[in-house]
């Protein structure tokens, strides 16, 4: 039984960008801890093998939902599913994103661009507006948004998803004050991970950046993320809310 301070025994999780990466872990962690899981990324193919190795392995429910959560009225759609299969979302993760790199900004399209925030930010506003009210409205919950160090220290080539991470970080505050007393509203800002996006990195290059530039020498495993999630997706942050965790090794 997990310990009673993060159990979830009873509730309902919602993690966008939830087939992999630490969306997966996520959703691993509070399907472990008790909770029923819905699992929405892009391609519902992934969220159906997510969903199934769930069910195997904890014996929760899981739901796959195939949802782009730069298009609003699939976020939209999305919500109506969860509500009408599980009748209420307890812990909402806004973890999708997106981050395209570039060479020069000037370069940058006005395709590009709203594409990134579309995916990091209105994706994330619409579906926090809509399952945030629900749950001011009946017993309360946990809204998490999963942002990054780049809202604080941008690169040159991730300018456009910085800014919408910051705004990330900022409408934490505002849907926390909004949605208060009742629904706590808080962020996790990563910093690099070994997730599977990073298969496409200079590995080599990075320890030797990671050695001078991370405190811990090292860029985060996957399940390194959980710990942070599951604290604020529990009643251990009971008096939480409004809050940035920075979960990055010491990146500096």
């Amino acid at each position: 039984m997990p310990d009673p301070l993060f159990d979830l025994t009873g509730k309902v999780a919602l993690v966008t960008g939830g087939s992999r990466g630490l969306g997966r872990e996520m959703v691993l962690a509070f399907a472990e801890h008790g909770a029923d899981v819905i699992i929405a990324s892009r391609k519902l193919d992934s969220c159906e093998a997510l969903a199934a190795e769930v069910i195997a392995r904890t014996g929760r429910r899981a739901l796959p939902v195939a949802c782009h959560v730069g298009e609003w009225d699939q976020v939209e759609q999305l919500a109506e599913t969860a509500y009408a299969e599980f009748g209420r979302v307890d812990i909402l993760v806004n973890n999708a994103g997106m981050s395209p790199l570039y060479d020069r900004v000037v370069d940058v399209t006005e395709a590009l661009y709203d594409k990134v925030m579309d995916v990091n930010l209105k994706g994330p506003f619409r579906l926090t507006s809509i399952v945030g009210s629900r749950m001011a409205e009946g017993d309360g919950g946990s809204v998490i948004m999963v942002s990054s160090t780049a809202s604080h220290s941008p690169a040159p080539n991730t300018i456009p998803y910085g800014g919408a991470k910051a705004a990330l970080n900022n409408m934490t505050v505002g849907f926390a004050r909004a949605f208060a007393p009742k629904v706590r509203v808080n962020c996790i800002i990563p910093g690099p991970f070994l997730t599977d996006i990073s298969k496409a990195w200079d590995m080599e290059a990075f320890q030797a950046r990671a050695a001078n530039s991370i405190l811990v020498g090292r860029g985060g495993q996957p399940g390194e993320i959980v710990g942070a999630a599951l604290y604020f997706a529990s009643s251990a942050s009971s008096f939480t809310t409004a809050s940035q965790l920075v979960v990055s090794g010491g990146t500096y």
